[in-house]
């Protein structure tokens, strides 16, 4: 990937829609609206919003990074398929950022090394998407791989770590503390540029958000 030419990341994954056009971490542009159910309407006028500060045209990025869950089932489809429409009409390769790991290697700026900590968010009232870290040299490595658990089991692996997460509340005294639950696309964008030559594709049909389970469609017949 070129230095000269931005990285364009999209990050949809939680309630917070956003969006970078990313040169380096001395020179990027970014945007991000938190308001429910806003992603369809929002993220296209954010990324132009980013091009027009930037003073650039859409075939002036050297790739699209998105971040690929899990997280919202919606959220994810909406900015995996703006992601896909970008990469293919700019054709540019895509890297799919697993979200999870890209909140950690955020969270690893301004943790102390060798702490662990955990990120839990809510799949839905009774399970949680579960993951464990620990920050080394300046990174992240794997404690607990990344799982969903239901809210008991959780409670009871969180064991006094510190919890960042929609699902935090269930352990922490502090019901609003901790609530970062996804991670900034600016962050989306250092982790394709650092970890994610192995997942950059210009196979965009067959890539899809991934969300540890099946969410089944459940459809009200009329009387």
């Amino acid at each position: 990937m070129r230095n000269d030419k931005p990285i364009l990341a999209i990050e949809t994954s939680e309630t917070v829609c956003s969006a970078a056009l990313y040169y380096s971490t001395e020179k990027y542009f970014t945007s991000a609206i938190k308001l429910k159910h806003s992603h369809s309407e929002k993220l296209f006028e954010i990324i132009e919003s980013l091009f027009q500060q930037a003073e650039i045209n859409r075939d002036e990025i050297s790739s699209v990074a998105v971040s690929g869950g899990p997280g919202s089932f919606t959220g994810l489809r909406i900015g995996m398929a703006a992601a896909k429409s970008i990469a293919c009409g700019t054709g540019v390769p895509l890297i799919v950022v697993p979200t999870f790991e890209a909140l950690a290697y955020q969270l690893s700026s301004c943790i102390s090394a060798n702490t662990e900590f955990i990120i839990a968010n809510k799949v839905n009232k009774d399970e949680v998407y579960y993951s464990k870290f620990k920050i080394k040299s300046n990174s992240y490595i794997f404690v607990d791989e990344l799982t969903i658990l239901t809210n008991k089991e959780f409670v009871n692996k969180s064991n006094g770590n510190k919890v960042f997460g929609s699902a935090s509340y269930l352990v922490e005294e502090d019901k609003n503390s901790n609530i970062t639950s996804s991670p900034s696309a600016v962050y989306v964008a250092e982790w394709a540029l650092k970890f994610g030559e192995k997942n950059s594709t210009f196979d965009y049909d067959y890539i899809e958000p991934s969300y540890l389970k099946d969410f089944i469609v459940k459809m009200r017949h009329k009387k």
